[in-house]
Protein backbone atom coordinates (compact mmCIF):
# COMPACT_ATOMS: atom_id res chain seq x y z
CA UNK A 1 0.00 0.00 0.00
CA UNK A 2 1.20 3.55 -0.68
CA UNK A 3 2.43 6.07 1.89
CA UNK A 4 1.59 9.78 2.16
CA UNK A 5 3.41 12.76 3.72
CA UNK A 6 2.00 16.19 4.53
CA UNK A 7 4.38 19.13 4.87
CA UNK A 8 3.11 21.62 7.42
CA UNK A 9 1.08 18.67 8.60
CA UNK A 10 0.47 19.93 12.14
CA UNK A 11 -1.59 22.88 10.84
CA UNK A 12 -5.33 23.18 10.24
CA UNK A 13 -5.27 21.40 6.89
CA UNK A 14 -3.00 18.63 8.12
CA UNK A 15 -5.19 17.82 11.09
CA UNK A 16 -8.37 17.75 9.01
CA UNK A 17 -6.69 15.68 6.31
CA UNK A 18 -5.32 13.20 8.84
CA UNK A 19 -8.73 12.76 10.47
CA UNK A 20 -10.23 11.91 7.08
CA UNK A 21 -7.43 9.60 5.96
CA UNK A 22 -7.48 7.58 9.18
CA UNK A 23 -11.11 6.67 8.50
CA UNK A 24 -10.01 4.77 5.37
CA UNK A 25 -7.32 2.32 4.44
CA UNK A 26 -5.81 3.94 1.34
CA UNK A 27 -2.39 4.53 2.93
CA UNK A 28 -0.40 2.23 5.19
CA UNK A 29 1.89 5.02 6.39
CA UNK A 30 0.96 8.68 6.96
CA UNK A 31 3.76 11.09 7.85
CA UNK A 32 3.30 14.49 9.47
CA UNK A 33 6.23 16.75 8.59
CA UNK A 34 6.42 20.11 10.38
CA UNK A 35 8.72 22.23 12.51
CA UNK A 36 6.31 22.60 15.46
CA UNK A 37 7.16 19.91 18.01
CA UNK A 38 4.43 21.02 20.42
CA UNK A 39 1.68 20.68 17.82
CA UNK A 40 3.02 17.28 16.82
CA UNK A 41 2.86 16.20 20.46
CA UNK A 42 -0.75 17.39 20.65
CA UNK A 43 -1.57 15.44 17.47
CA UNK A 44 0.04 12.28 18.81
CA UNK A 45 -2.21 12.54 21.87
CA UNK A 46 -5.31 13.14 19.74
CA UNK A 47 -4.72 10.52 17.04
CA UNK A 48 -3.82 6.95 17.94
CA UNK A 49 -2.99 4.86 14.89
CA UNK A 50 -0.09 2.57 14.02
CA UNK A 51 0.10 4.09 10.54
CA UNK A 52 1.16 7.50 11.87
CA UNK A 53 4.71 8.85 11.79
CA UNK A 54 6.02 12.26 12.84
CA UNK A 55 9.03 14.12 11.40
CA UNK A 56 10.36 17.35 12.88
CA UNK A 57 11.68 19.36 9.98
CA UNK A 58 11.49 22.56 7.94
CA UNK A 59 10.86 22.77 4.20
CA UNK A 60 13.86 25.09 4.08
CA UNK A 61 16.04 22.07 4.90
CA UNK A 62 16.57 20.10 1.69
CA UNK A 63 18.51 17.24 3.29
CA UNK A 64 15.85 16.73 5.94
CA UNK A 65 13.18 16.63 3.24
CA UNK A 66 15.15 14.02 1.30
CA UNK A 67 15.30 11.84 4.41
CA UNK A 68 11.60 12.32 5.18
CA UNK A 69 10.52 11.60 1.57
CA UNK A 70 12.37 8.27 1.42
CA UNK A 71 9.86 5.57 0.48
CA UNK A 72 6.96 8.06 0.21
CA UNK A 73 4.52 7.78 -2.71
CA UNK A 74 2.37 10.92 -2.27
CA UNK A 75 3.20 14.35 -0.84
CA UNK A 76 0.75 17.13 -0.01
CA UNK A 77 2.72 20.36 0.34
CA UNK A 78 0.80 22.52 2.82
CA UNK A 79 3.70 24.24 4.62
CA UNK A 80 3.75 28.02 4.18
CA UNK A 81 4.04 31.34 5.96
CA UNK A 82 0.60 32.85 5.37
CA UNK A 83 0.12 35.99 7.44
CA UNK A 84 -0.05 38.93 5.04
CA UNK A 85 0.93 41.74 7.40
CA UNK A 86 3.75 39.73 8.98
CA UNK A 87 5.05 38.87 5.53
CA UNK A 88 5.23 42.50 4.47
CA UNK A 89 7.62 43.20 7.36
CA UNK A 90 9.57 39.93 7.07
CA UNK A 91 9.94 39.37 3.31
CA UNK A 92 13.08 37.25 3.51
CA UNK A 93 11.45 34.72 5.81
CA UNK A 94 8.37 34.37 3.61
CA UNK A 95 10.52 33.93 0.50
CA UNK A 96 12.69 31.28 2.18
CA UNK A 97 9.68 29.20 3.26
CA UNK A 98 7.23 29.73 0.41
CA UNK A 99 9.59 29.84 -2.59
CA UNK A 100 12.85 28.18 -1.53
CA UNK A 101 10.81 25.66 0.45
CA UNK A 102 8.77 24.85 -2.66
CA UNK A 103 11.99 24.39 -4.66
CA UNK A 104 13.28 22.02 -1.98
CA UNK A 105 10.08 19.97 -2.06
CA UNK A 106 10.44 19.63 -5.84
CA UNK A 107 14.09 18.54 -5.59
CA UNK A 108 13.51 16.10 -2.74
CA UNK A 109 10.44 14.56 -4.38
CA UNK A 110 12.28 13.86 -7.63
CA UNK A 111 15.33 12.50 -5.81
CA UNK A 112 13.16 10.19 -3.66
CA UNK A 113 10.95 9.00 -6.51
CA UNK A 114 7.71 10.35 -5.02
CA UNK A 115 4.97 9.66 -7.55
CA UNK A 116 2.52 12.52 -6.89
CA UNK A 117 3.05 15.89 -5.25
CA UNK A 118 0.15 18.30 -4.70
CA UNK A 119 0.85 21.87 -3.58
CA UNK A 120 -1.81 23.94 -1.84
CA UNK A 121 -2.06 27.47 -3.21
CA UNK A 122 -4.37 30.42 -2.63
CA UNK A 123 -6.57 32.90 -4.46
CA UNK A 124 -4.04 35.53 -3.35
CA UNK A 125 -1.65 34.10 -5.95
CA UNK A 126 -3.87 35.55 -8.68
CA UNK A 127 -2.72 39.05 -9.66
CA UNK A 128 -0.97 39.35 -6.27
CA UNK A 129 -0.72 42.64 -4.41
CA UNK A 130 1.11 41.33 -1.32
CA UNK A 131 4.27 39.31 -0.78
CA UNK A 132 2.42 36.22 0.41
CA UNK A 133 0.40 36.10 -2.81
CA UNK A 134 3.50 36.76 -4.90
CA UNK A 135 5.40 33.90 -3.27
CA UNK A 136 2.48 31.52 -3.82
CA UNK A 137 2.30 32.59 -7.45
CA UNK A 138 5.99 31.71 -7.77
CA UNK A 139 5.38 28.38 -6.03
CA UNK A 140 2.61 27.57 -8.52
CA UNK A 141 5.00 28.29 -11.40
CA UNK A 142 7.66 26.10 -9.82
CA UNK A 143 5.29 23.16 -9.37
CA UNK A 144 3.80 23.37 -12.86
CA UNK A 145 7.17 23.54 -14.60
CA UNK A 146 8.70 20.93 -12.28
CA UNK A 147 6.95 18.35 -14.46
CA UNK A 148 9.30 19.26 -17.32
CA UNK A 149 12.26 18.93 -14.98
CA UNK A 150 10.96 15.51 -13.86
CA UNK A 151 9.74 14.34 -17.28
CA UNK A 152 12.03 11.31 -17.31
CA UNK A 153 10.97 10.19 -13.83
CA UNK A 154 7.81 8.89 -12.16
CA UNK A 155 7.26 12.14 -10.24
CA UNK A 156 4.40 14.48 -11.18
CA UNK A 157 3.40 17.80 -9.64
CA UNK A 158 0.11 19.74 -9.52
CA UNK A 159 -1.56 22.47 -7.46
CA UNK A 160 -4.91 23.25 -5.90
CA UNK A 161 -5.96 26.88 -5.47
CA UNK A 162 -8.75 27.99 -3.16
CA UNK A 163 -9.74 30.79 -0.78
CA UNK A 164 -10.04 31.19 2.99
CA UNK A 165 -10.51 28.11 5.15
CA UNK A 166 -13.12 28.68 7.84
CA UNK A 167 -11.61 28.31 11.30
CA UNK A 168 -7.98 28.04 10.22
CA UNK A 169 -5.49 29.71 12.53
CA UNK A 170 -5.16 33.42 11.82
CA UNK A 171 -7.96 33.48 9.24
CA UNK A 172 -10.48 36.31 9.27
CA UNK A 173 -13.05 33.88 10.69
CA UNK A 174 -10.67 32.94 13.50
CA UNK A 175 -9.96 36.60 14.32
CA UNK A 176 -13.65 37.49 14.34
CA UNK A 177 -14.46 34.65 16.75
CA UNK A 178 -12.17 35.95 19.49
CA UNK A 179 -14.70 35.92 22.31
CA UNK A 180 -14.66 39.70 22.79
CA UNK A 181 -18.14 40.20 21.37
CA UNK A 182 -16.77 42.83 19.03
CA UNK A 183 -15.96 42.28 15.35
CA UNK A 184 -13.17 44.26 13.74
CA UNK A 185 -13.35 44.39 9.96
CA UNK A 186 -11.38 46.27 7.35
CA UNK A 187 -13.78 47.27 4.57
CA UNK A 188 -17.42 46.12 4.37
CA UNK A 189 -17.25 46.14 0.55
CA UNK A 190 -14.68 43.34 0.52
CA UNK A 191 -15.59 39.95 -0.93
CA UNK A 192 -13.86 36.68 -0.21
CA UNK A 193 -14.06 32.99 -1.12
CA UNK A 194 -14.25 30.42 1.65
CA UNK A 195 -14.72 26.74 2.34
CA UNK A 196 -14.57 24.52 5.38
CA UNK A 197 -11.47 22.50 6.24
CA UNK A 198 -13.34 19.29 5.40
CA UNK A 199 -14.29 20.67 1.98
CA UNK A 200 -10.70 21.71 1.34
CA UNK A 201 -9.39 18.26 2.28
CA UNK A 202 -11.97 16.51 0.11
CA UNK A 203 -11.08 18.69 -2.85
CA UNK A 204 -7.33 18.13 -2.45
CA UNK A 205 -7.70 14.36 -2.16
CA UNK A 206 -10.06 14.21 -5.13
CA UNK A 207 -7.61 16.30 -7.18
CA UNK A 208 -4.77 13.94 -6.25
CA UNK A 209 -6.71 11.12 -7.81
CA UNK A 210 -7.25 13.02 -11.07
CA UNK A 211 -3.93 14.78 -11.63
CA UNK A 212 -1.66 14.02 -14.58
CA UNK A 213 0.93 16.68 -13.77
CA UNK A 214 1.02 20.44 -14.30
CA UNK A 215 -2.61 21.27 -13.55
CA UNK A 216 -4.03 23.83 -11.15
CA UNK A 217 -7.34 22.62 -9.70
CA UNK A 218 -9.77 25.39 -8.69
CA UNK A 219 -13.07 24.65 -6.91
CA UNK A 220 -16.22 26.45 -7.95
CA UNK A 221 -17.00 28.67 -4.99
CA UNK A 222 -19.37 31.56 -4.50
CA UNK A 223 -17.89 34.68 -2.97
CA UNK A 224 -19.42 36.50 -0.03
CA UNK A 225 -19.27 40.06 1.26
CA UNK A 226 -17.54 40.44 4.62
CA UNK A 227 -20.46 42.57 5.75
CA UNK A 228 -22.91 39.70 5.05
CA UNK A 229 -20.74 37.32 7.07
CA UNK A 230 -20.44 39.73 9.98
CA UNK A 231 -24.21 40.15 10.14
CA UNK A 232 -24.52 36.41 10.62
CA UNK A 233 -21.76 36.23 13.24
CA UNK A 234 -22.63 39.11 15.55
CA UNK A 235 -26.13 39.64 16.90
CA UNK A 236 -25.20 42.88 18.65
CA UNK A 237 -23.96 44.67 15.57
CA UNK A 238 -20.84 45.79 17.47
CA UNK A 239 -18.50 46.25 14.50
CA UNK A 240 -15.41 48.43 14.18
CA UNK A 241 -14.41 49.46 10.64
CA UNK A 242 -10.64 50.06 10.37
CA UNK A 243 -10.26 50.31 6.58
CA UNK A 244 -8.32 48.19 4.10
CA UNK A 245 -4.87 47.21 5.33
CA UNK A 246 -1.62 47.12 3.29
CA UNK A 247 -1.62 44.17 0.91
CA UNK A 248 -5.40 43.64 0.96
CA UNK A 249 -7.66 43.59 -2.08
CA UNK A 250 -11.28 44.65 -2.13
CA UNK A 251 -12.08 41.55 -4.23
CA UNK A 252 -10.10 38.31 -4.40
CA UNK A 253 -10.14 36.25 -7.60
CA UNK A 254 -9.78 32.49 -8.00
CA UNK A 255 -8.93 32.65 -11.71
CA UNK A 256 -7.30 35.62 -13.41
CA UNK A 257 -9.02 37.12 -16.45
CA UNK A 258 -5.99 36.42 -18.63
CA UNK A 259 -5.14 32.90 -17.47
CA UNK A 260 -5.07 30.43 -20.35
CA UNK A 261 -6.08 26.80 -20.65
CA UNK A 262 -9.05 26.98 -18.27
CA UNK A 263 -11.32 23.96 -18.60
CA UNK A 264 -14.79 23.69 -17.05
CA UNK A 265 -14.93 20.30 -15.34
CA UNK A 266 -18.39 20.63 -13.80
CA UNK A 267 -17.71 20.96 -10.07
CA UNK A 268 -14.38 22.67 -10.57
CA UNK A 269 -12.17 24.50 -13.06
CA UNK A 270 -8.91 23.06 -14.33
CA UNK A 271 -6.07 25.32 -15.45
CA UNK A 272 -4.15 23.05 -17.79
CA UNK A 273 -0.42 23.43 -18.44
CA UNK A 274 0.87 24.96 -21.65
CA UNK A 275 3.69 23.52 -23.79
CA UNK A 276 3.97 20.23 -21.95
CA UNK A 277 7.10 18.15 -22.53
CA UNK A 278 5.69 15.32 -20.41
CA UNK A 279 2.82 12.98 -21.20
CA UNK A 280 -0.41 14.89 -20.73
CA UNK A 281 -3.89 14.39 -22.17
CA UNK A 282 -5.99 17.54 -22.34
CA UNK A 283 -9.56 17.30 -21.12
CA UNK A 284 -12.68 19.32 -20.45
CA UNK A 285 -14.37 22.17 -22.29
CA UNK A 286 -12.23 25.31 -22.31
CA UNK A 287 -13.80 28.61 -21.32
CA UNK A 288 -12.85 32.28 -21.42
CA UNK A 289 -11.62 33.21 -17.92
CA UNK A 290 -13.14 36.69 -18.12
CA UNK A 291 -16.59 35.09 -18.13
CA UNK A 292 -16.08 33.34 -14.78
CA UNK A 293 -14.36 36.09 -12.79
CA UNK A 294 -17.44 37.94 -11.55
CA UNK A 295 -18.05 38.21 -7.80
CA UNK A 296 -21.30 37.04 -6.21
CA UNK A 297 -22.47 37.71 -2.69
CA UNK A 298 -23.71 34.85 -0.55
CA UNK A 299 -26.47 36.17 1.71
CA UNK A 300 -28.26 32.96 2.67
CA UNK A 301 -27.57 30.79 5.70
CA UNK A 302 -24.01 31.36 6.95
CA UNK A 303 -21.98 28.18 6.74
CA UNK A 304 -23.33 27.24 3.33
CA UNK A 305 -20.14 28.42 1.67
CA UNK A 306 -18.82 26.55 -1.36
CA UNK A 307 -19.89 22.99 -1.91
CA UNK A 308 -19.00 19.49 -0.82
CA UNK A 309 -16.62 17.50 -2.98
CA UNK A 310 -17.05 13.74 -2.92
CA UNK A 311 -13.98 11.58 -3.42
Amino acid sequence: MPSLLITGGSGTFGKACLARLLKGDLYDRIIIYSRDEFKQQEMSEQFHDARLRYFIGDVRDLERLRRAFHGVDVVIHAAALKQIRTGEYNPREVILTNIVGAMNVVEAAIDAGVRRVMAISTDKAVQPVNLYGATKMCAEKLFVRANAYAAGTVTRFACVRYGNVIGSRGSLFDRWNNGSGKVVMTDPRMTRFAMTADQAVAFVLASLGQMQGGEIFVPKLSSFRLLDAVRQITATGDVEIIGAQPGEKIHETLIGPEEQGVADMGDYFLIEPANTSWQYKRRGSHVEPISICSQRSVTDEWGRVGRDFAI
